[in-house]
């Protein structure tokens, strides 16, 4: 457990399933952290997800909710909510239920020696095509820049707030999440790594394995590597073997 948490959801067309989310994290948060809150950033939905979203922070104080009016993709959606978050730790997840929120606790316990936990796919239930792109990315991440990590783009980021104060972030696409990691890294930060059971969604339609995206994460990547002097060979510690 930590002292305070901000939930950030990233949403765009999530409209069945961000009620069930809010609803799954508000269960298990108590045992997460002593204070949280839950940011919601609605990338400019076309569907009523933004409405419900709305309805939800009336009934529920914990829930706040930013709207974007234009769409400004994964990247700057997450960066509008680490923004806003107001506590000690953030933690990012994808608003379409990926995990079991009640698998979540025991990541919490590597707080204690760490600065950033990372989930990682412990099955690769996707589909030939997305476990493909998948793997390549990961090793590109890896030959590139340095960062051996399992699974770069897992929406599962526990991190102290801290380190927003040192690293800036730029990326407005899918770059977002390796931007992220590496930039910690480079700081000298304990990144640490916790499995998680992967659920692929099964409500809505996912935007991030389309030609468009693929494209807009190599053209954000060449433009970090013209900003940014890679990492040197940064291995995350080891998870502890579980009994």
């Amino acid at each position: 457990m930590v002292d305070s948490l901000s939930f950030v959801f990233p949403m765009y067309n999530e409209e069945e399933n961000i009620e069930r989310m809010v609803a799954a994290t508000l269960a298990v948060a108590p045992k997460l952290a002593k204070r949280y809150e839950l940011v919601i950033v609605d990338d400019a939905s076309s569907d009523g997800c933004g409405k419900i979203a709305d309805r939800l922070a009336v009934e529920h104080p914990e829930v706040r909710v930013i709207h974007h009016e234009v769409n400004r993709k994964l990247g700057g959606t997450l960066r509008t909510g680490f923004k806003a978050a107001k506590n000690d730790w953030i933690l990012y997840i994808d608003s379409d239920l990926p995990i079991d929120m009640g698998s979540v606790p025991p990541a919490f316990s590597l707080t204690a020696n760490a600065d950033m936990v990372i989930g990682y796919r412990m099955n690769r239930n996707e589909g030939l095509r997305r476990a493909v792109m998948s793997w390549c990315y990961n090793r590109l991440i890896r030959l590139l820049f340095g960062l051996r990590v399992r699974d770069v783009n897992f929406s599962f980021k526990l991190f102290r707030r801290k380190i927003l104060d040192e690293v800036r972030l730029f990326s407005e696409g899918s770059f977002i999440d390796a931007e992220l990691l590496i930039e910690t890294a480079r700081r000298g930060y304990r990144i640490r790594e916790h499995g998680f059971m992967y659920y692929p969604r099964t409500k809505g339609e996912s935007t991030l394995a389309g030609p468009g995206i693929v494209m807009k994460i190599l053209a954000e990547m060449n433009g970090y590597r013209r900003r940014r002097k890679p990492v040197t060979r940064v291995e995350p510690e080891a998870e502890p073997a579980r009994r």
